[in-house]
């Protein structure tokens, strides 16, 4: 019998965000009354999948890792003066006006002593969700747009995302700089538990889906607005600037939800996707369940086919559960773009990469399809958050974080898959898919399980033809009858000391997957605001 794996709900207070186009959502306590009926199978809790670096203590003759942020507007060549005191720079950090650098422990003082500088910092590691690794340097978007994807090579061409919607389905969005210029954000529905508090409704209380939707769409508010100059490059810039994201949240700060939740996002979404000018072509999951049964059965991997068949590219992240690892649901089914995390080293070559031992690989039956950056990325900070509060050391100026993960790497490919549909509206889910994979460079020394088809490269997919592909004839379609219980695998969630198992919903509804699959596969799983016959908001998203 497997381990279960309880993650509780709880609360906090944050800022307040109105969205000008938010679809409420509320779940009322009274709805939670969840039974415990006795079942076989194993219960679970989706988690986010987010780990953030912070400061490893060092002896004073030790070479150090260390972000060095100068003072805006002056003329000092950092990198000589950090190589002048017997250091190195590992990386550019552009949004800061920084780097990152290996310095002697004994010239911190004096490299923070120069007029030029206004702070040195440590870099390091700590884990948010449970795995260690080490990273040599920061990744800022700047260099994983401009060096590692060549996502400016699409801008360049006019193309930034303009038009596309990108659905997050994630912890919420927080308006920081980066998120807050007109229409950058629209709310769908807010299917947490933290709906209910108005302090909370729809803001990202974990740091999560902030930081993922600054990867996919940011841009600063000063940003000039023609993204393909020099200047604009030097402002904070997603891989698909222009391009909206739709914020769908379903977790809470502790980044635990229930598929049920999940389930019922994907579902609007697709209902949705071209309602009040919306143009949703894109879904990012970076949620994972180890699931008992298999795709064509589970409902979570069902709903993101319907997705996939109405259009919508689904970006999902493999896992963080280590290279030996199969792929989590939904990114197991062979429909959607798996992808997996690679360590980079702010260059367009493949030659120095690898994949970290965090990036879940997969099988040889069902592995990665693609990998993307994904350790050590610069991205927005949602503050009061949980990995704000929890991890300042890995807070940049203020207003960054740095993450890691297959979520960092799912978002990087989600903003592409934004960029090449603007470019070529008509393009299906199978036909993006394909191209990312078949202009993909290989990671001399990696396994196919752990990179799949290789780094995506966008910089040959500007100028690649679109391929002829249908994954209809390849693969077997998802039929959803299966137990939500065992889609759950082996986590359960907990509200008020109270655990949800069985064929249920988070609404306490009984589960029927063969009636679900049909409503979800005619678009009529929603109705006003019911979903699985329960009420899941106080006001109609007609």
């Amino acid at each position: 019998m497997r381990r279960r794996r309880t993650m509780k709900h709880t609360g906090r207070a944050g800022v307040s965000w109105d969205g000008p186009l938010g679809h409420r959502a509320t779940i009322g306590r009274a709805a939670v009354s969840w039974t415990a009926p006795r079942v076989s199978s194993a219960l679970f809790a989706l988690l986010l999948a987010l780990t953030v670096l912070a400061p490893t203590p060092s002896l004073a003759d030790d070479t150090v890792d260390v972000i060095v942020q100068q003072i805006p507007g002056t003329s000092t060549n950092v990198a000589a003066l950090i190589e002048d005191l017997g250091g190195s720079v590992t990386g550019e950090l552009r949004i800061i006006d920084g780097y990152a650098a290996e310095l002697p422990a004994s010239a911190i003082d004096r490299l923070s002593a120069d007029p030029a500088i206004a702070s040195v910092t440590p870099d390091g590691t700590v884990e948010l969700t449970g795995w260690h690794f080490a990273a040599d340097d920061q990744e800022s978007l700047a260099s994983v747009a401009d060096k590692v994807t060549n996502a400016d090579q699409f801008w360049n061409n006019g193309y930034t995302g303009a038009g596309v919607d990108i659905a997050l389905i994630d912890s919420g969005v927080s308006p920081v700089d980066g998120l807050t210029l007109p229409n950058k954000v629209v709310n769908g529905p807010d299917l947490s538990f933290e709906s209910q508090d108005p302090d909370l409704r729809y803001l990202d209380s974990f740091g999560h889906g902030t930081h993922l939707a600054g990867i996919m769409a940011g841009q600063s508010d000063s940003t000039p607005a023609k993204i393909s100059t020099k200047e604009a490059k030097r402002h904070f810039l997603g891989i698909a600037p222009d391009a909206r994201i739709v914020n769908v949240k379903v977790a809470t700060r502790n980044g635990a939800t229930d598929v049920s939740q999940v389930i019922a996002a994907i579902d609007w979404v697709v209902q949705h996707r071209d309602d009040n000018g919306m143009n949703i072509r894109v879904i990012n999951l970076s949620f994972g369940t180890d699931s008992t049964q298999s795709y064509y059965l589970d409902p979570l991997a069902f709903a993101v086919e319907q997705a996939w068949n109405r259009g919508i590219v689904v970006v999902v992240a493999a896992g963080n559960d280590g290279n030996s690892s199969a792929l989590r649901n939904p990114a197991s089914d062979p429909f959607v773009i798996a992808v997996g995390a690679a360590a980079v080293n702010g260059s367009e070559r493949t030659n120095d990469d690898s994949i970290p031992k965090f990036s879940s690989c997969g099988t040889n039956q069902r592995h990665v399809d693609v990998v993307a950056p994904g350790r050590s990325i610069v991205s927005l900070l949602a503050p009061g958050s949980a990995a704000s509060v929890d991890h300042p050391e890995a807070i940049i100026d203020g207003k960054y974080l740095v993450g890691s993960g297959t979520s960092q790497a799912a978002a990087v490919v989600s903003g592409a898959a934004a960029l090449i549909i603007d470019q070529r509206p008509g393009i299906t889910p199978d036909q993006v898919k394909a191209l990312l994979m078949t202009t993909a460079s290989k990671i001399r020394g990696e396994s196919s399980n752990c990179q799949g088809a290789g780094l995506i490269s966008l910089g040959d997919a500007v100028h690649a033809s679109t391929p002829s592909k249908d994954q209809s004839v390849q693969y077997k379609p998802s039929q959803g009858t299966g137990s939500l219980e065992a889609s759950r695998g082996s986590f359960n969630l907990s509200h008020d000391g109270v655990t949800l198992e069985g064929e249920q919903d988070i609404m306490g509804t009984a589960w029927d997957g063969a009636s679900w699959s049909s409503l979800s596969a005619a678009g009529a799983s929603w109705s006003g605001g019911d979903w699985n016959g329960a009420s899941w908001s106080g006001a109609s998203w007609s």
